[in-house]
């Protein structure tokens, strides 16, 4: 059995879950705000290297954080937390599932806020990205206001 922790962000406990062996599960709450997809990648990139994946392999798992963590952030309400679920394999392969869980859609009055601000070039390629990183691996996206993400490792 492998113990897991879902790590905090600022002032919230850990907490420790148990998953079957081979897997690993990790959780971060993350503030609501331009610093969130930072914060994400800085912490689940020691995670993912923990587990064993190559720098190619992460760099790909960090991509994915990043364009989820900034949808969530900018399309959806708080809260916003980061899950990662290693599913192991027999043969040394597996999957890495990355989850960004939101607060639902932001009103459309106030949907965009800092990143629509940004311009044009910077932003609106998320979607493409995912899916190509998702294809290339030969997985598959689920994208909505809860967003996955799974990459082959």
């Amino acid at each position: 059995m492998t113990t897991t922790t879902l790590s905090p962000a600022d002032q919230q406990p850990s907490v420790l879950r148990a998953v079957a062996t081979g897997e690993r599960v990790f959780g971060l709450p993350l503030e609501h705000g331009p610093l969130a997809p930072a914060t994400a990648r800085h912490t689940a990139q020691s995670v993912l290297e923990s587990w064993g994946l190559d720098d190619e392999q992460v760099y790909d798992v960090l991509l994915v954080i990043s364009e989820l963590v900034t949808n969530a952030v900018v399309y959806a309400l708080p809260p916003v937390v980061l899950h990662l679920h290693l599913h192991a394999a027999t043969d040394d392969t597996g999957s890495v599932q990355v989850h960004v869980s939101d607060g639902g859609p932001r009103p459309a009055a106030n949907a965009g806020g800092w990143a629509a601000q940004r311009p044009e070039d910077e932003h609106g390629r998320g979607e493409a990205i995912i899916t190509t990183l998702a294809d290339h691996t030969g997985t598959g996206t689920a994208l909505g206001s809860d967003t996955d993400g799974l990459i082959d490792h």
